[in-house]
């Protein structure tokens, strides 16, 4: 699966050989689904069980047929580690012991793994699982009630925003589209997925403000444009818009309508290390940039609620529990000084 989409034609041709994955395995008389996934299963066959657990996630999974190329490559991922765990370790995948579960648990720990990563392999193995109950071929629940410890450390000090200085310094060295790019992150808080998805339509400058149409869970929410960010993308659209230098562009790979030349985050990752690099900044990847987003709002409105609204947040509980940990008091500047 790809990780990336390039635009709408390609995500359509995704999902619709997802469906037809899906169907290879639905159409099956009940007899032959559990007697293929049986096979599978004994020979330890990884081809055919990441099949049957990709086809199970987009049949009968939270999303469906609109499960993200990236969840579904995740998924394969740590369906594919697992197996090659319980190869090793002769795991009767029908008929698991009691404490082989717990076992991969504390394998994957033992190797080094972060409680989170290991979680994310947990949740793979489950989905295989999930797919062979769902094939008739076993009731096992191995996973039950395995115990990952938590790592407590919140993630914004494992993983904290970029500081005001090192933007600062990227920004004066960034051309005008990784300018826009890093805004769109560190001010207005998108993630890259739904900064690459935007369209021209989107954007408002007389309003300052844009809509995010594509955001996680499909949610569409409006976003204000601080001045830079505001400023930033007038001068990316004098150069990149209709009627600048996007007309006679050669490279681009997305719809005249999207605001981007590319949908892919390895491409926007490449445009932003290159700007990171002139400033002499480390980049440490797209989120760092729009945690910064919400540490800054969260000092200049200390409202979580609205903070949510803006980073379009599932729950302000989501909120609360990745900047709580912050001294609020000690973020010095606030939104004006953009």
């Amino acid at each position: 699966m790809p990780d990336d989409l390039r635009g709408p034609g390609e995500l359509q041709i995704y999902r619709g050989d997802l469906l037809a994955l899906t169907r290879e395995w639905t159409t099956l008389h009940d007899d032959e689904l559990r007697r293929r996934a049986v096979r599978a299963a004994g020979d330890k066959d990884i081809a055919v069980l990441v099949s049957l657990t990709t086809a199970h996630l987009s049949h009968a999974g939270g999303s469906g047929v609109l499960t993200s190329p990236h969840t579904v490559k995740a998924y394969e991922l740590g369906v594919r580690q697992f197996l090659a765990w319980a190869e090793g370790q002769a795991v009767n995948l029908l008929r698991p012991g009691r404490h082989d579960g717990q076992s991969y648990v504390n394998a994957l720990l033992a190797a080094g793994r972060a409680p989170a990563g290991v979680s994310l392999r947990v949740a793979a193995a489950n989905a295989l699982y999930r797919a062979l109950r769902w094939a008739g071929a076993t009731e096992a629940l191995p996973f039950q009630d395995v115990t990952v410890p938590v790592d407590r450390t919140p993630g914004i000090i494992k993983r904290p925003p970029y500081t005001e200085d090192e933007l600062h310094d990227v920004l004066r060295v960034a051309d005008v589209q990784a300018r826009f790019l890093l805004l769109l992150t560190a001010h207005g808080g998108l993630r890259i997925s739904e900064a690459l998805k935007l369209k021209w339509d989107d954007l408002d400058g007389a309003a300052r403000r844009l809509t995010v149409t594509a955001g996680k869970g499909r949610k569409t929410r409006v976003v204000a444009m601080s001045t830079s960010l505001g400023r930033a993308a007038r001068e990316y659209r004098a150069v990149y818009g209709p009627g600048g230098q996007e007309q006679v562009d050669r490279n681009r790979t997305t719809p005249i309508d999207r605001v981007f030349r590319f949908a892919d985050s390895e491409t926007a990752r490449y445009h932003l290390k290159k700007a990171f690099g002139q400033a002499g900044v480390t980049f440490r990847g797209f989120h760092p940039g729009r945690k910064y987003a919400g540490t800054r709002l969260l000092q200049q409105v200390k409202d979580f609620g609205r903070v949510a609204a803006h980073l379009g947040h599932e729950s302000v509980d989501t909120t609360r529990k990745g900047y709580a940990a912050l001294a609020v008091d000690d973020l010095k500047d606030d939104l004006a000084g953009w």
